[in-house]
């Protein structure tokens, strides 16, 4: 294995898996965001 590539690759890999992060990141706000607005509230 060449190991001079693998050290060149190793910010491509990053910048993909920091993207990976954001998506899941803004997947998550966007359902909070979704249940808040449009959940049932129970008035006891």
């Amino acid at each position: 294995m060449n190991f001079q590539a693998f050290l060149e690759s190793l910010p491509i890999m990053g910048k993909g898996l920091l993207g990976i992060f954001v998506v899941i990141g803004i997947i998550a706000v966007l359902i909070v965001v979704l249940n808040r607005t449009t959940g049932k509230h129970s008035d006891k």
